[in-house]
């Protein structure tokens, strides 16, 4: 039995627990997967590489509308891949290097089965480590789903977490699932050559977002992918030469390979949490307030496998709240998820912070919204932008921002403005006005969103900049 003062489950955001606080303690990271967790290993930063040449290949093939000749010759994809994990492997391997010659750090690669209150068994290939701490952290992160019909049919097929390191490009891909992975990996393949099948229960691609972003994308993702929505699949069958998808309606569709993105759960079955005394959500979540704090005393959570975001950026914030949280026990600070952004980087990206129409107007508020076209700005005329939108959905009688939602060149950085201007509790006039924006960038696409909110007459009178 080895005793720690923090016992980390989970080596992804969990890993930036150890912070100064912690020198004169004794702390264990645990890691059932590839040390770094998803995001670096599996996730947002690998698909973002292979999201940029995706990009720049796709810009090439439209650039005719603007007087260029150009042609993508070929996509070495093996060069492409090699480069990424070229970089990202020896990032994961330091990082465990580093926890486990730590001086007061210890690295288990293992599975963390519970076996009583902040008690655990830790499978270290095969050999049981019994581990205790006064305090735990349960940062595990998510796996992915397989629905039964793929999981049980014996063909072979990938998630996420498999597709970016296969040998070849395939000539066909089947994506199964129309959210933000698939919208992002059918990206990747098209943009490189590949007939992309993207197959969805729900009636539009990327249906969380707001419907007017929702269905414009769906249209757009209709041109460049072979895209069967409202389907439903009954049945798999192939081998590692090719699949088949049967569906229901007595349709099929073929690939040369299988891509599951039907979404990822949390990373809580099977782990012994009702010994731990810690409670779940229906969905598999790990329950927490304010602070981070599970129901069982000095144990705590963060990131995916507790937050309804499975956002990278928010697990960040978590781990800074509750590494604070663990050391300051008497000056406890709340997570703060008021205005949390998102971004699918998918082409055209997507990008949204706050409520859509829809929540907005359930909610009861008097809304007020604004749909901006690229196209009606300067910058969009240079770039003969066509398809390019910033909706902005604000409370008519306040001018309160309450939701903004952008498809587009950089939406995810176009958003930003946007998501500090929330946080700051600034009216839509004040972000407006309140500033210089710069001309003539792309930037203005925002401005005049907020510029051409119509509020009721007496929602915000002052005049900015203040004199």
């Amino acid at each position: 039995m080895t005793h720690y003062d923090l016992a980390i489950i989970g080596s992804g955001s969990g890993n930036s627990l150890v912070t100064p606080d912690f020198d004169d303690k004794q702390v264990a990271v645990i890691e059932a997967g590839v040390f770094g967790g998803t995001c670096l290993n599996v996730g947002c930063i690998p698909t973002k590489m292979y999201v940029y040449p995706a990009d720049v290949a796709t810009a090439v093939g439209e650039v005719g509308r603007l007087g260029v000749d150009a042609h993508v010759d070929g996509v070495r994809w093996r060069e492409i891949r090699d480069r990424i994990f070229g970089r990202i492997d020896p990032i994961s391997a330091g990082g465990l290097d580093y926890r486990r010659d730590g001086a007061n750090t210890t690295a288990l690669l293992g599975r963390a089965t519970f076996t009583g209150p902040r008690a655990m068994d830790v499978d270290v290939d095969g050999t049981i480590e019994h581990v205790t701490a006064d305090q735990v952290v349960i940062a595990a992160g998510t796996h992915a789903d397989v629905p039964p019909e793929v999981a049980e049919s014996g063909v072979p097929f990938h998630t996420s977490d498999t597709i970016m390191r296969i040998d070849e490009l395939p000539r066909r891909l089947l994506i199964l699932g129309s959210g933000f992975i698939g919208a992002e990996f059918a990206h990747v393949f098209g943009a490189f050559g590949t007939e992309v099948t993207m197959v969805g229960r729900s009636n539009a691609v990327l249906r969380h977002l707001d419907t007017d972003i929702s269905q414009r994308f769906t249209e757009l993702a209709r041109g460049r992918w072979d895209v069967r929505l409202e389907t439903k699949l009954v049945k798999v069958t192939g081998d590692a030469d090719g699949v088949r998808l049967h569906f229901a309606d007595g349709t099929h569709a073929d690939g040369d390979l299988l891509l599951v993105a039907t979404g990822r759960t949390a990373n809580t079955r099977g782990v012994g949490l009702d010994l731990a005394g810690v409670e779940l959500h229906d969905d598999g979540r790990v329950k927490v307030d304010e602070h981070g704090r599970t129901t069982a005393e000095g144990v705590w959570a963060l990131g995916d496998v507790s937050s309804p975001y499975q956002l990278k950026h928010v697990a960040n914030h978590e781990a800074r709240i509750v590494a604070h949280n663990l050391a300051h026990p008497g000056d406890l600070r709340p997570i703060d998820h008021r205005f949390v952004p998102e971004a699918v980087f998918t082409h055209p990206q997507v990008a949204a912070v706050g409520l859509t129409e829809e929540e907005a107007r359930a909610a009861g508020h008097d809304v007020v919204t604004k749909v901006q076209d690229y196209g009606d700005t300067a910058y969009g005329w240079a770039m003969e932008d066509r398809t390019g939108v910033c909706k902005l959905v604000a409370e008519r009688t306040t001018g309160q921002l309450l939701g903004a939602h952008i498809m587009g060149h950089e939406a995810s950085m176009l958003i930003q403005p946007l998501v500090q201007g929330m946080y700051a509790g600034q009216t839509v006039r004040e972000m407006a006005q309140g500033q210089y924006w710069i001309h003539p960038a792309l930037t203005e696409v925002v401005e005049n969103a907020l510029l051409g909110l119509e509020l009721a007459p007496d929602a915000d009178t002052r005049v900015y900049p203040l004199q």
